[in-house]
Formats: C-alpha cells, structure tokens, sequence
C-alpha cells in the first residue's frame, strides 16, 4: 500500500499531465512536466531525442538488467468537447475518478511508472542490481513502435513493460496491424463518353470482391489474421464529368506471430497477378501505407504502416518471475494478450526484447468521450511497477 504522500504524488502527476494537451507531434508541455518532475525525484539522467521522446534513468549501484518502462504520451484529438461531461484537459476528480483525455490511455500509467522508479530507487537507496528507464513516447497513435525504435537503440533494454490498460492484467502478446494499400489505375475521359476510358472504381470494385474471397491466416491464441477495407478514394475528386483514372483502397491487416512483410502480400500480390492476366485492362498493385508527422521538436517522423504481432509463453521466466511477485504483493493477475496494437510491436515483435503489458484501467476506455481513470487503479499499478522491479532488477 502507498502512503498518503505517494497517493497524492502519483495523483498529482497524472492531474499535471492530463492538463497538457498532446496530440500527436504536440506533446512538449508533457515532456516538460516530466522532466521537472524526474529532475526532482532524483533520476539520473532525463533525455529528449529527436523525435521528442523523454527517457528518464535510475542507475543502482550494482550492475544489472536494463528494464524499460514504455508509455506514450500522445492522444488523440478530442472532436466533440461539448459532448464531455467534465473538460477534457481540466484532470477533475469526480467519484474517485480522475477524468479527461489520456487518463487511461495512458499517462495515468506514465505518471504510475515514473513515481514507482523513483519511489523503488528511494526505498532502496539505489542498493540494486541495474538500470531502470521510464520513457514517454511520442506519436504512438501514428505509428506504433516507430518512435519507439529510437529508444530501445538508446536503451538497450533487457525486459521492457508496456504501460497500456490491462486493470492490472498480465499481457504477453499481441495481433499487430498493417495498412495495405491497393492501386487501380485506369484512364480518364468525359463521362459522356466513358466507352473511351477505363473507370478505376469498376476495376477496384473486382479487385475489392476478388480480396474478399482470400482465407485469413490464423493462430490458435491470437486469432484471424483479419484483413478489412477500411477507406476508398478515387481521383479526380471531386470527379464531375469524367471518368476517374484512381482509386485507391485501404485494408487494415492484423498481423500474426512471424508474419513478415513479404509473406503477408504474397497472397494478394499473386490474386492481383492473376486478375491482371484475366483482364488486360487492369492494372493494379498491392503496397504499404508510409506515414509522415511532424515532431514536437520540429523533425520528420516517417515509417511504413507494418507492426508486427508478438506472443510470449506464460511459462516464460521472466513472465512466471513477475507473475509471482505480483501474487506476493496480494495481485491476482489474469496472463492474457492485448486485443490491440502497442508499442511492443517494435520491443518484442521487431528487436525480440523481453517484453509484457501491465497498466492501469480498461481497454475501451480509450479513445472515449468522458474518459477517465479510477484513482484505485492509478495507486495499485504504481505498486505492481514497484513490484516488477522487485522481481527483475535482483
């Protein structure tokens, strides 16, 4: 149990927070209030790199593992402000709930992580074996794990801890997400006249009913391997009179464990080969999305849309040694995966760096009108972090 003043550090730290709005490539009134308060809680080290990430360092005096605790500090917007109950960057406390955008997903956990290390290393008089970071990350609500590829570079974790909502669950896996990209180019004319073009909406109308026919791959824990239209676009747009010479469509693919770049469009590439040889007149082809941001810091942040899947084994050392300590400290986790794509899509599924979600809260609260998070939550997560390093820092 944390005392009154841990209670109300850890509250206060969400609240401060909660008041900065982020969205994504805005997050530096974040990233200067937990730089202030790492400086004062004595962290070691706080960095900002170029994208504007925010690690912070607790070194014990022995040396050790290196654990990563990973939450973005980025939300996404808040469109309808009117539809809140309480102002949405205001941090109110309403029922024993902090309320407002991000309090679940997720800087109730990134206040949580940065109080538990600082509190671990007091109590501890940094009598302990290794390394602790606490990193806020930007632009996760853009790209999953691409700014988190700088950190786990500057870091160089051992274990890593995915701060997102699992009410105190174990998570040890994850589908993740691709956006594929379909292509129909046609040839424009007057739409008085269409015999003398070639529509790429028809064309993408047959390519769309062809994908449709492909089996998802599957697993027997993380599921489909589900592949879904999302978004469609022709050009010119607005299209009046002619005949559009583009379209293209969106598909949101959930990735599955070592799936990889080639042998999930191999699939489609080899329809749209074949599609392509029945009909002369189209042409098509198959792509990954590539994003472009802005950062706070005024860089470029750009990656291909592919995040990869991950799962680790409940019987895992370090998972069982975590999970135990949890129960030690009177927890009763429950060892599932996330139903949505993290961070740990770069941590574990693209460097293979030991890596388990633990936070605050429930999962459909983010991105909801009225989020909030329950203060009980806020202060027990703050001691499972407490515990986690109790259990892998020896």
């Amino acid at each position: 149990m944390l005392d009154k003043a841990r209670e109300e550090q850890v509250i206060t730290l969400c609240q401060e927070l909660i008041r900065q709005r982020s969205y994504s490539g805005e997050e530096a009134g974040v990233v200067e209030v937990l730089s202030g308060y790492m400086k004062k809680m004595g962290f070691d080290d706080v960095t900002v790199d170029r994208y504007g990430n925010i690690i912070g360092c607790i070194r014990g005096r022995r040396p050790g593992k290196k654990i990563l605790f990973d939450g973005h500090i980025d939300t996404v917007p808040v469109t309808e402000e009117k539809e809140w109950t309480y102002p949405p960057f205001a941090a109110e406390i309403h029922d024993k709930k902090i309320c407002g955008r991000g309090t679940s997903d997720m800087k109730g956990a990134v206040a949580a992580m940065t109080c538990a290390a600082a509190c671990f290393a007091k109590d501890k008089d940094k009598d302990f074996a290794g390394e602790i970071y606490v990193a806020g990350v930007v632009h996760e609500e853009c790209f999953e794990g691409v700014a988190a590829r700088e950190i786990s570079k500057f870091v160089q974790p051992d274990y890593v801890v995915i701060g997102e909502a699992s009410q105190l669950n174990l998570k040890i896996g994850q589908r993740g997400r691709a956006e594929i990209v379909i292509e129909t180019f046609g040839k424009p004319c007057h739409s008085a006249n269409p015999e003398k073009g070639i529509n790429a909406v028809y064309k993408m109308a047959k390519v769309i009913e062809a994908i449709r026919t492909l089996k998802p791959t599957h697993h027997p824990v993380l599921g489909d391997g589900i592949l879904e239209l999302t978004d469609i676009k022709s050009a010119p747009y607005p299209g009046a009179s002619v005949v559009p010479e583009y379209c293209r469509a969106t598909y949101d693919r959930r990735l599955l464990v070592g799936e990889t770049k080639e042998s999930v469009l191999a699939p489609i590439n080899e329809l749209l080969e074949k599609l392509m040889a029945e009909d002369s007149e189209l042409k098509v082809k198959a792509s990954y999305a590539v994003g472009r941001e802005k950062c706070h810091t005024g860089n470029e942040i750009e990656g291909e849309r592919f995040f990869p899947g991950w799962l680790y084994e409940k019987e895992d050392d370090f998972v069982q040694a975590v999970y135990r300590k949890l129960q030690e400290k009177g927890f009763t986790p429950e060892i599932t995966q996330y139903n949505f794509c993290t961070n740990g899509s770069h941590y574990a599924g693209e460097a293979g760096i030991k890596t388990f979600g633990l936070g605050p809260s429930r999962e459909n609260l983010a991105h909801t009108v009225n989020e909030y998070i329950e203060i009980e939550q806020l202060t027990k997560v703050e001691e499972c972090y407490y515990a986690v390093m109790e259990a892998l820092l020896v």
